[in-house]
């Protein structure tokens, strides 16, 4: 056949097998939208972008994959149709699931969607880790958790560091983080304990079907890492910045937010004269009010001589208040 192909940079790292199965899907895509063109009547539809579990079968299938299940038969007979038609060896691994519970709670699906989120994953050695990720990079850092006795603290930190290295690895895929990465493991004293988790390190990075790169260990005992990005990470497909503190992570103390109410009713009284101030702020700021800085409040009520009055708004954050002038 005439014609050629364009090899991406995303190929570079692809192994011959791989690129002679996308060759053959692609002319057999294109052989199948030319025999149309030639019976088809004008308007007809010849080509449509692939659905998402057409993508799924196509380009997350490999040699590994032991089976594919899927709980609606008109999806499983769409795909098998495609799969006997374009990929016959991942299609023979396509299973109809027809179990009473939903296939969901069946693999727990919903809680490792729940840990992909979470900032802390617990290891099973009672170590765990710490996920952030910023505009810049991520962070991971490794802790060992429960106190541990100074004769095998060396080897203790060696096995959570290297159960580390697997579970980070398991991470990166699953949230799909992309971009610099930084590993904060726990500190190792002997060099082979180090080199071996790195090994380790790097061959769980090696299962990633995304293109990863990792260093050594930096003299602070970090290693640096990329990870090639593909699309969103889950925490951005999934979620948005919390309503409350817009994303930050943090929100002001009640005291805080209760000192700036002050000031700003200082501000306003230099520049209107309504008979009342109001606070319309949340329960733990006029909590406060009518606690501890009541006589903060009753002294600057004198000092501007307008009382002031308090109104609780749960529906309000922590952060969130009003001064209405009445």
């Amino acid at each position: 056949a005439t014609g050629g192909f364009i090899l991406r940079t995303n190929g570079e790292d692809s192994s011959d097998a791989e690129l002679a199965e996308d060759i053959a899907y692609l002319r057999k895509t294109w052989s199948r939208i030319r025999e149309l063109s030639m019976r088809m009547p004008p308007m007809s539809l010849l080509h449509q972008d692939l659905s998402l579990l057409q993508r799924v079968l196509r380009d997350m299938t490999t040699e590994a994959t032991q089976t594919i299940r899927i709980d609606s038969r008109e999806q499983f007979d769409v795909l098998l149709k495609f799969g006997l038609e374009f990929m016959p060896q991942a299609a023979g691994k396509l299973q109809l699931y027809k179990g009473e519970r939903p296939i969901f709670d069946l693999y727990s699906i919903d809680e490792e969607i729940a840990k992909a989120l979470g900032r802390r994953v617990e290891l099973k050695s009672g170590g765990y880790l710490v996920v952030d990720q910023t505009e810049a990079l991520t962070t991971i850092d490794v802790n060992t958790g429960g106190y541990v006795g100074a004769r095998n603290f060396d080897d203790t930190i060696f096995k959570t560091n290297l159960e580390a290295a697997q579970a980070i690895a398991r991470q990166l895929r699953l949230r799909n983080l992309g971009g610099i990465i930084i590993v904060d493991f726990i500190d190792m004293v002997r060099d082979d304990h180090r080199e071996q988790v790195l090994a380790e390190f790097r061959k769980q990075l090696a299962r990633d079907r995304v293109k990863t790169t990792a260093g050594g260990f930096s003299q602070l005992g970090l290693v640096e890492m990329t990870r090639k990005r593909t699309r969103e990470s889950l925490a951005h497909m999934l979620c948005e910045p919390c309503l409350a503190c817009s994303g930050q992570g943090i929100v002001k103390t009640a005291r805080s937010v209760a000192y700036d109410v002050l000031r700003e009713i200082l501000r306003e009284a230099r520049q209107f004269t309504p008979r009342e101030f109001r606070i319309v702020s949340s329960p733990q700021v006029i909590e406060l009010f009518l606690d501890e800085e009541s006589q903060h409040l009753a002294g600057l009520s004198d000092f501007i001589g307008k009382p002031i009055s308090l109104q609780a708004e749960p529906a309000m954050g922590q952060g969130q208040y009003d001064i209405v002038l009445l």
